[in-house]
């Protein structure tokens, strides 16, 4: 437990901050901030413009799905479908913070990273150069990387809020103002 003291004239107020276990905390609101924004932009690109996700995924001139396949109206739908749920589970841990929470999200996150991972593994298409699929084994595992975190990394026990500042005030001397 950390202690600042702020005072005046009219007294002091001291805060008490709960260390314990503040950076692996830190690791998981970030780790799910990325999850969540990774599954909410992947998944509302594949539902709004399923066309334009099938075509350009993951953008930036890199064309992962394309070359693998022909273009499933039904299946890019579903795809997107799992990543906003994903996205949002994540979302909702990362709001209401908790060690059940992350956990959930992480095992959200293996279950479909864990079967992706062996598919990329195993599958490299002939049209894929080999930065584009260098690239995509890696955002493959990085999925798969930050789920087993969300699992792990989180502590046993409840998140601890600071408690309230407490106030100490001075008396005032008679005659004075």
């Amino acid at each position: 437990m950390r202690f600042r003291l702020e005072g005046d004239s009219g007294g002091v107020r001291v805060r008490m901050h709960f260390e314990q276990h503040r950076r692996r905390w830190l690791a998981v609101r970030i780790m799910l901030g990325i999850l969540a924004f990774t599954g909410l932009t992947i998944g509302l690109w594949a539902v709004l413009a399923p066309q334009s996700w099938y075509n350009s995924f993951p953008g930036f001139g890199m064309h992962w799905v394309s070359v693998d396949g022909p273009y499933n109206h039904h299946l890019v739908g579903d795809v997107g479908g799992f990543f906003l749920a994903l996205g949002a589970i994540s979302a909702f841990a990362l709001w209401r913070g908790g060690a059940a929470l992350a956990q959930a999200a992480g095992i959200g996150w293996l279950v479909l990273s864990v079967p992706h991972t062996i598919y990329h593994v195993s599958h490299k298409p002939a049209e894929l150069g080999s930065v584009s699929y260098t690239l995509s084994l890696l955002a493959v595992l990085a999925l798969f990387g930050l789920g087993l975190a969300c699992l792990l990394v989180p502590p046993r026990g409840a998140q601890v809020p600071d408690p309230e500042p407490i106030e100490f005030r001075f008396p005032r001397r008679r005659g004075s103002r």
